[in-house]
């Protein structure tokens, strides 16, 4: 026996497990983590807090319209029209920064 193969008491250490390779936090690769399934299902999952946020968005613009042409808000309509403009250029940029084009048909479309 080496002699650094002892501590000082003279008892031998205990060799550092060999850590297995396909463990990683926690999870195994047979379970699908990580791998294709599990970064397909991440994607979908931002994919639709993408659209949710952008659901939001949307219910601001129509808000807003809506104050643009109620009377209760003629001193401001200036500032909500705006409002109005930039929040609709927000939408725009959004969609195409996170590539939410719409796949389906329009209703307005026969």
């Amino acid at each position: 026996m080496r002699q650094e193969d002892q501590d000082t008491s003279g008892q031998k250490r205990a060799e550092p497990r060999e850590r297995d390779s396909s463990h990683r936090h926690g999870r195994r690769r047979e379970e699908g983590y990580g791998g294709r399934e599990g970064g397909k299902m991440a994607q979908t999952f931002r994919r639709g807090r993408a659209l949710s946020f952008l659901d939001n968005l949307i219910v601001k613009r129509e808000t807003l319209k809506k104050q643009v042409n109620d009377p209760d808000f003629e001193a401001i309509r200036e500032v909500v029209s705006g409002e109005l403009k930039a929040v609709d250029q927000i939408i725009q940029e959004y969609i195409q920064a996170f590539e939410l084009y719409d796949t389906k048909p329009s209703q307005d479309t026969p």
